[in-house]
């Protein structure tokens, strides 16, 4: 069974977010990190990148496949977690802690609601 911590939203395409004042923190979920099984490598965006709902701003790579990352929400990434490109294994023994991989300022910061919560993110995945 996957963890879901309470209190971050995510998405069907299984990032989670951290809300944090204006900013959000963005990773990917225990269940994708499962799913991926061994991360071997992410390719990162730029700090300042501007990125569109549903926009891709990394792509992470496993032993299994390449899977691109996106931005659930519009705005500017204003941070990227450098320790991910010597230890992209992160993403798979901390998804919701070190394994972070931006941290962005919304465009929309209202817009957060319309993602979904730990309870109907734990019904995507059927857990």
């Amino acid at each position: 069974m996957s963890e879901v911590p309470e209190g971050l939203y995510y998405t069907k395409e299984h990032e989670w977010l951290r809300v944090e004042g204006d900013t959000v923190t963005i990773g990917i979920t225990d269940h994708a990190q499962d799913a991926l099984t061994d991360i071997v490598y992410i390719e990162l965006p730029e700090s300042g990148m501007a990125v569109d709902d549903m926009g891709e701003f990394a792509v992470v790579e496993s032993v299994k496949s390449a899977s691109p990352i996106f931005a659930p929400l519009a705005g500017e990434i204003t941070a990227v977690n450098e320790e991910l490109e010597d230890a992209p294994e992160l993403m798979n023994t901390s998804p919701y802690g070190d394994g972070w991989i931006v941290k962005m300022t919304l465009t929309n910061p209202e817009q957060v609601s319309s993602l979904m919560d730990a309870a109907a993110y734990r019904a995507e995945i059927g857990e």
